[in-house]
C-alpha cells in the first residue's frame, strides 16, 4: 500500500473495527470447516442428495486424498484419542504399533482392545452438489466430501465394472461421468448407505465456461496428505500415553503393570470406538475432537 491509498483508506474505521470484534469473540474449538459438506438426515436418520464428484484440481493427480486416522477413547482415563495416523505417509504410527502388540498376546481381552483402537480410513473429494433438499441453498456450488470405505468402493465399482456388459465410467470426468444418488438410511443405529449409486453417463454441463469456473474454485487436495499437517511419531505418542495412562506413564511400564495385575472380577472393558457409522467410518467426528481437545 503506498502512501495515497493509505491517505484514501483512512476512513475504514468499520472494518477495523470488525477485526477487533473477531479478537475479542472467543473462539469455538474445532469449528466447522465451511469448506466441506455433508449430508442432512432427518429424525429417522434418512436422508437423501445428489452430487457430482469432480477431477482433480488444477495442477494435482488424483480426485481423492486418503487419509487413515484413529478415534477412541480409554476405559482407564475417559479421555478421547482423535488423530491423524503416520500409516498414511507409510511411516511407523504409534497406535498402530501398540495395536500390533496387543493382537499378538493371542488374549482375547487384548484383542478387543486393539479392535477398539484401530484405524479408520476416509477419503476426501472435491464435489459439486446437484441436489440437497435438506439445504437447497448448497445446490449449485462445490465443496470438500469426506466419506469412507463403502462410498469409495461403489466408486470403484464403476470404474471397473465386474461383467463385459458393463462399461468403465470415470464418475470424476466433467463430461463422461456421472451423477451419485446418496441415498442414507438408518440401519440399526448406523448411516447406511447401500442404496446409494450412480446415475446415466451424462455431462455436469454442457456450458465449458461453466465447468472450468467450477474447477477453478476446487480445493487443493494434498494439504490433507502434506506431513506438515501431521504431528510426529513422539507426539502422537506422547498424546497416546496421556490419553491410555492417568499420569501419562510410558506405556510400557504402564502395560507390563495391568499385565501383571489379578483379573478384576468383572470383565475389563476395551477402549470404546468414537460411535460412527461402520459403513462410512469418517463421518462425523468433530464433537468427538473437541472432546479430545479440551484435555
Amino acid at each position: 500500500m503506498d502512501f495515497s491509498a493509505l491517505k484514501k483508506n483512512r476512513g475504514n474505521f468499520d472494518g477495523l473495527m470488525k477485526e477487533v470484534e473477531k479478537i475479542n469473540t472467543p473462539s469455538e474449538g474445532n469449528k466447522k470447516d465451511e469448506r466441506f459438506w455433508q449430508p442432512e438426515v432427518d429424525k429417522a436418520g434418512n436422508g437423501q442428495a445428489v452430487i457430482r464428484f469432480l477431477p482433480p484440481p488444477t495442477g494435482e493427480d488424483l480426485p481423492w486424498a486418503r487419509v487413515w486416522h484413529h478415534a477412541f477413547q480409554s476405559p482407564t482415563t475417559g479421555k478421547w484419542y482423535i488423530e491423524n495416523s503416520l500409516t498414511t505417509l507409510n511411516k511407523p504410527d504409534p497406535v498402530s504399533e501398540l495395536n500390533t502388540e496387543l493382537w499378538h498376546t493371542g488374549r482375547e481381552k487384548d484383542k478387543d482392545t486393539a479392535r477398539a483402537q484401530k484405524r479408520k480410513l476416509s477419503y476426501i473429494s472435491n464435489i459439486y452438489v446437484v441436489k440437497d433438499p435438506a439445504n437447497p441453498q448448497n445446490e449449485g456450488k462445490a465443496f470438500l466430501y469426506k466419506y469412507g470405505k463403502k462410498i469409495f468402493d461403489k466408486i470403484k465399482d464403476v470404474m471397473q465394472p465386474q461383467f463385459d456388459d458393463e462399461d468403465p465410467i470415470n464418475p470424476f470426468d466433467f463430461w463422461k461421468g456421472a451423477n451419485f444418488k446418496l441415498k442414507i438410511r438408518n440401519v440399526e443405529g448406523y448411516r447406511n448407505y447401500d442404496k446409494s449409486d450412480f446415475s446415466d453417463v451424462s455431462p455436469l454441463s454442457d456450458d465449458d465456461e461453466k465447468l472450468e469456473n467450477i474447477w477453478a474454485g476446487e480445493y487443493s487436495l494434498v494439504e490433507f496428505t502434506d506431513p506438515k499437517n501431521f504431528k510426529n511419531y513422539d507426539e502422537l505418542k506422547k498424546k497416546l500415553e496421556m490419553v491410555l495412562t492417568a499420569t501419562g506413564a510410558n506405556l510400557q511400564k504402564a502395560e507390563q503393570v495391568d499385565l501383571d495385575q489379578p483379573k478384576p472380577a468383572a470383565a475389563p472393558v476395551p477402549a470404546t470406538q468414537a460411535k460412527v457409522d461402520t459403513s462410512d467410518e469418517d463421518e462425523s467426528l468433530s464433537y468427538f475432537a473437541k472432546l479430545a481437545n479440551e484435555d
